[in-house]
């Protein structure tokens, strides 16, 4: 047989020319997979670049590192699971005076409180991120501190349609800026008095997405109860069926391409009805978590299975953030419709107004609009990571903010149930009235030193100032009356 030389480089070629383009595929999915983990690319675009390279991880599972967290991700992207958790070490110091310079409390009815210093794990959770056959997602985390909610989330999207998507479990409600902030990401160590009186973690099904450039909604329905893992004697039982809750947002910004400037606006509501046995958006302590300075009042629960509490809740929000600058602020009200028998019969509607504004400047240059994804806030990202070695990186941040709690409209006589001759309740009422004082305003100071994504340290100054006393019920702390509380706290994190 005779030997074809030019057959011979041809074929030699067209292997070597194979082996290279196999070679520089896995060298440029190498390149983009760092470039995702540095965050220079998304991991969309880190797709979009390498779709069709054909190379040895296609068959081997990829390990990917992002802000110091693991990721182990299917070469194709549809299937991943990573490892998260956070602990939040605070300490509380309180320093209160007095209106009685000193006196003992006296003999009226006060209010139950705390306000000793301490030590405090205020978070530990641990949980998994999932993703599986490209369109189903999710998060389950549990609570590691505390006897009860073991479960603090416990939800999966569903992605069939991208401007529809579905979440079903615990997760949070759609309601407002502060609260679907992460604990991780907050402004201050506490969040506001307006997060007292909202929807927080429910169990139910909600429908979510981002229908044009720089606009979010979300609807969901929920059992109404903000207690996590709610057992069947917590459960709603209401008759009417479940909360309606929803929220709609809008970025100007983001709408005009603006990279660098958030102008948020928001629009939340909910409606549902409270089971007999409740009370009137829960009793209240300081942001500092010290002295609880309100007690609400409750209805009678006389066994009988109708409705009693008509419950709608409003909020407003709004950001503006240029640069390292944001100033932000909610309004809420709580609206409480009832109807009582007897003594005291009549229509009544008592509102809870809370709100707050607040003043953040990053000191370190990182831009606010960095943190912004579809309608909330996220990680502040040093441009640096701090060094130990040579004390250089890391961010650091400034804030004040001013917070309001007005519960006015329960500081009203006595609406207690009517009795008959025995003392036996013969009508829907109130087991107690409000105590304490209606309204607080509390004022923060505060400053972060962010090491990287996955470490911080705050502390605060937090003053409140309590007012509209309600009768003759004071807060009382080790004996004393108070009609202010002064916190310091401070805060240790961390977060993968």
């Amino acid at each position: 047989m005779k030997f074809n030389k030019k057959l011979a480089v041809a074929v030699s070629g067209a292997v070597l020319l194979l082996a290279g383009q196999n070679a520089l595929a896995d060298s440029a999915t190498d390149i983009v997979d760092a470039l995702v983990m540095k965050g220079v690319l998304t991991e969309e675009e880190g797709r979009l670049i390498t779709k069709g390279h054909t190379s040895k991880t296609n068959v081997t599972p990829v390990l990917k590192e992002k802000d110091n967290n693991f990721t182990i991700e299917s070469p194709n992207g549809n299937n991943s699971i990573s490892l998260t958790g956070r602990i939040h070490f605070d300490y509380r110091h309180f320093d209160s005076y007095d209106n009685s310079d000193g006196a003992l409390a006296s003999t009226a009815a006060s209010v139950s409180s705390t306000g000793a210093d301490t030590f405090d794990i205020r978070r530990a959770r641990l949980g998994v991120k999932y993703k599986f056959a490209k369109n189903y997602s999710g998060e389950i985390v549990f609570n590691t501190v505390g006897s009860t909610n073991v479960l603090d989330v416990g939800y999966m999207d569903v992605s069939w349609f991208e401007k529809a998507k579905f979440r079903i479990g615990q997760f949070k409600m759609p309601y407002s800026l502060e609260q679907l902030t992460s604990s991780n990401n907050i402004d201050f160590i506490e969040r506001s008095f307006v997060d007292n009186a909202i929807p927080q973690k429910e169990v139910g099904l909600q429908v979510f997405g981002e229908p044009t450039k720089g606009m979010t909604y979300a609807v969901a329905l929920s059992n109404g109860t903000t207690a996590a893992n709610a057992s069947a004697t917590e459960a709603d039982v209401r008759q009417s069926g479940k909360d309606l809750v929803g929220r709609v947002t809008f970025n100007l910004s983001e709408a005009m391409g603006d990279k660098e400037t958030v102008m948020h606006g928001g629009l939340a509501f909910s409606h549902g009805d409270s089971p007999l046995g409740t009370g009137f958006g829960g009793s209240r302590a300081t942001e500092a978590r010290g002295a609880s300075f309100f007690t609400q009042p409750v209805l009678a629960n006389i066994g009988t299975g109708s409705k009693t509490l008509e419950r709608t809740r409003y909020g407003v929000e709004g950001a503006f953030a240029t640069g390292p600058f944001k100033v932000q602020g909610q309004y809420s009200v709580l609206s409480n419709e009832f109807d009582l028998a007897g003594t005291n019969a009549g229509s009544y509607d008592r509102d809870i107004k809370t709100y707050y504004a607040e003043a953040l400047w990053t000191l370190t240059g990182e831009k606010w609009a960095d943190r912004y994804k579809a309608g909330a806030f996220g990680a502040l990202k040093p441009k640096l990571d701090f060094d130990s070695d040579k004390f250089t990186g890391g961010a650091w941040e400034v804030g004040a903010r001013y917070s309001k709690y007005d519960a006015s409209d329960f500081n009203i006589g006595a609406l207690t149930s009517g009795t008959n001759a025995t003392g036996t309740t013969v009508n829907n009422g109130l087991t107690t009235n409000a105590s304490g004082y209606a309204e607080a305003k509390a004022y923060t100071l505060g400053v972060k030193f962010v090491a990287n994504p996955n470490f911080r340290i705050m502390a605060d100054y937090v003053y409140t100032d309590y007012s509209n006393q309600i009768g003759t019920s004071v807060v009382t702390v080790s004996g004393k009356n108070y009609t202010d509380e002064k916190a310091i706290l401070m805060r240790t994190q961390i977060m993968f």
